[in-house]
C-alpha cells in the first residue's frame, strides 16, 4: 500500500482529465476547500456513488489519563465524518 500526497493526486487528476499539473493541482485544492468551507458552516456534500462529508457533534463523555489512569472529563467537540458510497466500495475490494 502506497501513501499518495495532493501533487501525486494532482498528476493522476491532470492524466485522466486532460488538464496540465498546474490547473489539476488548482482543481485539486479548489475542491478540497469546498468541501471544507461547507462543512464547516455545517453542510453535507454528497458525491453519489463515492461518497457522503457530514459533520457529526461528540458529546461530552468521560475519559481516562492512560498515564496515571485518573479520570477527565472529555468536551463536547464537532468532527468531520466520510461515509464511503457504493461505487467506491466496490472499487476498493
Amino acid at each position: 500500500m502506497a501513501i499518495v500526497n495532493k501533487d501525486e493526486l494532482a498528476r493522476g487528476v491532470a492524466e485522466q482529465s486532460g488538464l496540465d499539473v498546474g490547473q489539476a493541482k488548482a482543481a485539486v485544492d479548489a475542491t478540497l476547500q469546498e468541501i471544507s468551507k461547507q462543512m464547516a458552516a455545517g453542510n453535507e456534500i454528497r458525491l453519489t456513488g463515492f461518497g457522503k462529508f457530514s459533520v457529526a457533534q461528540r458529546s461530552a463523555r468521560e475519559g481516562r489519563n492512560p498515564q496515571t489512569g485518573e479520570s477527565m472529563q472529555i468536551a463536547a467537540k464537532t468532527v468531520p465524518k466520510f461515509s464511503a458510497g457504493a461505487e467506491l466500495k466496490k472499487a476498493v475490494e
